[in-house]
């Protein structure tokens, strides 16, 4: 069977998906206010903001949470019982092994990425990040007994800790590929046009991502270590990323240039090199270089309990690992054909959320090393049970803050143009893909995600026009959210359909989708877009708790300064 897993292992073992581009400040990217198929846009443009703030009763609010919560118990119950009744069969002994010896309970191991992480990268890779913290406070506090200014020189000594680490784990032959990497990449930004920059910086990430190239190249890095192939393609590819970004933002500096140096402090900073996340230049080389390091109130605290939140959520993984088979299951297509269609669903929708909590906890880990560096890295993705619109929906903060700043945003604009959109998605994930491997099903991923995001905007256009924006205009607000969430509910499974293909295979996902839209209707279907609905109208309550939340804020901060100026 067919698996994108297998070939993104090679490929680039985490799989950082940017299934829509969302502008590098956090809002919507494209679509009017008054829209019936879009969800509530946060710009509040000229003063139209029905679906967020409207208000649902609380009672309704009450009954939504029941029929979610009861649908996730039943669901979960019917995962529950296929994991137990079929533990034994012979397509789960490559991935289903001996667990909890005591509860008499086996653990699906079907994902390489995370026995990975708390395995083979646990004594390699942890111990090279406990250092880099390790190092830290110690240069922090031997610096100034020897007349050196620790804040202004950080950013060096985090290279060179960096880059040391690099060389010892693996070899000198990565690095001088790496080394030359950067030279090439320096040596094009000189000329300072932003063009050309692009154009090489996509050569030489098709370099690796293409045959034979990198074929050839990887043989250059050879040894028995463990990680050796999986750290070559994601220190080359992240590597390759960053010079772009310097590359770029060099074309924007108006007096002179950035040094060569710069660019190897950026790049060779660890907890970023080998993993992720993608901060671009401009931002990285001035919180690097920042000289007032002070720390927030509380802030070692939200770093200490981040940490344990992380912690807690690998252990809950882990005991879900032990009773429900989510990642094993897809991949016997004999036994998922016999399953329910509640039982599907809630494979697909356990796929996609897993996948979210696994980058969480990756990036949640690095991030956290960073933060004590007095850096302030992208954020995890947001959970996917919050999303119900592509324009918001991706699994890696800084790949999609890299495109959207140096692709998406630069060609598409404010977004609003139909065409021009509509080029500036398709080259986004026309760079996606040679980011994430060309490959059959990276080809209909980003098909479908492209198309899934102009769509948005194409409906949103429709919807704009009267009599539709008459007619939302006159019904009441909670009207209005009530029939804008039975879009996003079917926006929704949509969402999960496109890119379950790219966790599981493409059979699981044609399954999937012909039972719950063909084979399921009317009853399967529409009883799953009953309780989506529901968690559709939970997350906008959420939204609108906290758009109310920030308005206050932004109130009291307003009467401050007119207190001052008084």
């Amino acid at each position: 069977m067919f698996s994108i897993r297998l070939v993104l292992r090679k490929i680039h073992w985490l799989s950082s998906c940017l299934c829509a581009p969302v502008r590098s400040d956090g809002l919507r990217v494209h679509g009017p206010p008054l829209t019936a198929c879009e969800a509530d846009t946060r710009l509040p443009v000229c003063g139209l903001t029905m679906g967020l703030k409207a208000a649902l009763p609380r009672y309704e609010l009450y009954l939504y949470t029941a029929v979610l919560g009861v649908a996730l118990i039943w669901a979960g119950s019917w995962i529950f019982e296929a994991s137990s009744e079929n533990v034994n069969r012979k397509a789960f002994k490559e991935s289903v092994k001996p667990g909890w010896h005591y509860f008499g309970r086996k653990m699906d191991v079907a994902d390489f990425e995370w026995m990975m992480w708390f395995s083979t990268f646990r004594n390699h890779i942890l111990f090279a990040l406990i250092g880099h913290v390790i190092f830290a406070k110690i240069f922090t506090l031997i610096a100034p007994k020897i007349g050196i200014d620790g804040c202004k020189h950080r950013s060096l000594i985090f290279g060179v800790y960096g880059g040391l680490a690099v060389l010892v784990t693996m070899g000198w032959t990565f690095m001088a590929l790496v080394l030359s990497h950067c030279i090439i990449l320096y040596s094009v930004a000189l000329v300072k046009r932003k063009w050309l920059c692009l154009g090489a910086g996509l050569a030489t990430l098709a370099s690796i991502k293409l045959e034979p190239y990198n074929s050839w190249q990887e043989t250059l890095v050879t040894g028995s270590f463990d990680l050796q192939d999986i750290l070559f393609y994601g220190g080359c590819g992240f590597s390759i990323m960053r010079c772009m970004s310097f590359a770029l933002e060099n074309c924007d500096k108006k007096d002179g240039s950035y040094t060569f140096c710069d660019l190897l402090r950026y790049n060779f900073y660890l907890p970023f090199f080998f993993f992720g996340p993608i901060m671009t230049f401009d931002r990285y080389h001035a919180q690097a270089n920042n000289t007032q390091l002070t720390r927030k109130e509380r802030e070692m605290w939200n770093i200490t309990t981040k940490a344990v939140l992380h912690l807690g959520v690998i252990l809950v993984v882990d005991v879900f690992f032990h009773y429900l088979y989510i990642l094993t299951i897809p991949n016997d297509m004999k036994l998922v054909t016999k399953l329910s269609d509640w039982c599907l669903a809630g494979l697909a929708y356990s796929n996609l959320v897993y996948d979210w909590v696994k980058a969480a906890a990756m990036f949640g880990v690095i991030n956290t090393v960073a933060t004590l560096d007095h850096l302030d890295p992208p954020q995890p993705p947001k959970c996917l049970t919050m999303l119900y619109v592509f324009a918001e929906t991706h699994f890696d903060r800084g790949i999609n803050d890299w495109l959207c700043k140096y692709v998406y945003d630069y060609i598409g604009g404010d977004h609003d143009k139909i065409f021009k959109e509509l080029l500036a998605t398709i080259c986004t994930f026309a760079v996606t893909t040679l980011w994430l491997g060309p490959c059959q099903l990276v080809y209909i991923w980003s098909f479908f995600n492209c198309f899934g995001l102009n769509f948005e905007l194409w409906v949103a256009k429709f919807f704009s026009l009267p009599p539709f924006s008459t007619i939302e205009g006159v019904m009441g607000e909670a009207m209005s959210r009530r029939i804008r969430g039975v879009f996003n509910a079917a926006n929704f499974w949509t969402i999960i359909l496109y890119n379950i293909l790219s966790l599981n295979s493409l059979e699981f996902a044609k399954l999937v989708g012909r039972r719950l839209i063909f084979k399921g209707f009317p009853l399967s279907t529409l009883s799953v877009l009953l309780v989506t609905y529901c968690g559709v109208q939970l997350v906008k309550e959420r939204e609108r708790q906290q758009a109310l939340q920030e308005e206050a804020e932004v109130a009291k901060a307003v009467d401050g300064v007119k207190e001052k100026a008084e």
